[in-house]
């Protein structure tokens, strides 16, 4: 590719991101052609963006890196059209692209050229959505229509001192300026918009990129998603159910060589959604949480055990990537409820429906582990068996019913003694909430010992992998 990746920030990110030596530019030589407002006077190498192919690991991968040192990174026409080639080129080869970008927004000199291949842009994205990985990466700024970009991907991550991201800057919401919400910065795109997966230095997210592309499948048909397991099949992970209240913690414990890649780790904490390893193969991991614990086993946050509608969203857009791309599913079950707030309230109901969507929609391999309270219709919603759950276990400390027994009691036994809703309280537990009640009735298969949990869903999946499952003919779903 010559010096030009060697030169700026634009290049050495390629260099960085891909394999050494493996990198061949396309369209170097390429300007932009448009004469108005005396642009021919301007020099503009590579019209702003560096694109090309190289390999990670071996796997072949698109890219493409925005200049700052030109024209601040601006998207013009030509700039536009050769992202989207790679994007032609990457569908015709069934290969990821990845996005690096830095870029102050459409090229003012150039209009409704600019706009137009703009939205060509837009439309190859979308074609390219549950065919090829998209992944981007934010080093300086997106924002107005480029912040679509990273927001039609499957992942996006965003360094985390310098990088902005925004639709409307800061200053332009009202009544608001950066200095008392920077709505732009990875801290918000990451923890209150739920757009970015994860932020950190350069060379952090240019690792993550590369850790994630090696666990991805490279396109919706051919799966090079398995590696070799060195890990025990049939480990036992003792002591499992004391982290149950942070299931990040125990898909760690029963991943291959403790492996787990998380995703939006730091939106809507009380749900956990990314990739572990069994056997080799990527799974997709989906689990309600109650605590966060941080690397001194110190908790850090705290939820209520709900399902919530930020968690269900995030949730559901996990699961829709991952039956995009033929990745087994495995949710670990700990829910009391749907949570109640007048935010909530106003989103709940949607956002529930689109993960039992969601789940009930995929034809992927889907596993269920009731690991604590799986209560009422977030239960339901929480890739039950009557939704389309293929194997589901249950730890024996399990509750499996519509609520706390106790409660039950109350309701069914208003004005009763104490001593008779302890009573009724215990009967209803035994009757209907007990593991061993749900399992009677076909809607658990098997009760399993925490520390068997990993040899229990290997083999569940091993016994899946030729699931074979179709759904009505129709054109798409409208939820």
């Amino acid at each position: 590719m010559g010096n030009i990746a060697t030169e700026n920030a634009a290049g050495r990110r390629i260099i960085d991101l891909l394999d050494a030596g493996s990198f061949v530019e396309i369209g170097g030589a390429v300007t932009a052609r448009t004469t108005d407002f005396n642009m021919q006077e301007k020099e503009t190498p590579a019209d702003g963006v560096i694109t090309g192919y190289g390999v990670i690991d071996g796997n072949l991968t698109y890219v493409y890196s925005q200049d700052a040192s030109v024209l601040n990174g601006a998207m013009g026409e030509m700039h536009a059209k050769k992202i989207a080639n790679i994007y032609d080129m990457a569908m015709k080869m069934g290969a990821p692209v990845i996005g690096l970008i830095d870029c102050a927004g459409l090229r003012l000199q150039e209009a409704t050229d600019a706009l137009e291949a703009f939205g060509s842009l837009y439309m190859k994205q979308s074609m390219a959505s549950g065919v090829i990985p998209q992944i981007t990466a934010i080093f300086g700024t997106c924002g107005g229509g480029m912040s679509l970009v990273p927001a039609l991907t499957d992942f996006t991550f965003m360094e985390s001192s310098k990088a902005k991201l925004f639709v409307n800057s800061p200053n332009a919401i009202l009544g608001n300026d950066i200095s008392k919400n920077n709505t732009s910065s990875a801290e918000f795109q990451s923890g209150k918009a739920g757009l970015v997966d994860d932020s950190g230095t350069e060379e952090e997210i240019i690792e993550s990129i590369r850790e994630l592309v090696g666990i991805l499948p490279v396109n919706n048909e051919e799966d090079s998603s398995y590696g070799e397991c060195l890990d025990d099949l049939n480990r036992i992970c003792s002591g499992i159910e004391n982290a149950v209240e942070d299931t990040s913690i125990v898909l760690s414990e029963i991943s291959d060589g403790q492996f787990f890649f998380e995703t939006k780790a730091g939106f809507a904490k009380d749900m956990v959604t990314g990739f572990i390893r069994l056997n080799g193969m990527t799974v997709g991991a989906v689990a309600n949480r109650m605590k966060v614990y941080n690397e001194d086993a110190e908790a850090v946050a705290e939820f209520d055990g709900s399902l919530s509608a930020d968690g269900a969203c995030k949730a559901a857009e996990f699961v829709d990537f991952c039956d995009a791309f033929n990745i087994p599913v495995l949710t670990l079950t700990n829910v009391n409820g749907f949570t109640a707030s007048e935010y909530d309230e106003k989103h709940l109901a949607k956002a529930a429906a689109r993960l039992t969507y969601a789940f009930a929609n995929a034809t992927v391999p889907k596993v269920n582990v009731i690991i604590g309270k799986a209560y009422g219709s977030a239960y339901v919603t929480m890739n039950s068996k009557s939704v389309g759950a293929d194997v589901v276990f249950a730890w024996p400390d399990a509750e499996v019913g519509m609520m706390d027994a106790a409660l039950a009691a109350k309701i069914m036994y208003a004005g009763a003694d104490a001593g008779m809703l302890k009573e009724k309280a215990d009967e209803y537990r035994q009757l209907q909430s007990s593991p061993l009640s749900a399992a009677r009735r076909g809607y658990v298969d098997t009760l399993i010992e925490p520390a068997d949990t990993r040899k229990y869903v290997i083999g569940a999946f091993e016994m899946l992998f030729t699931k074979r499952e179709e759904r009505p003919m129709k054109k798409h779903g409208a939820v």
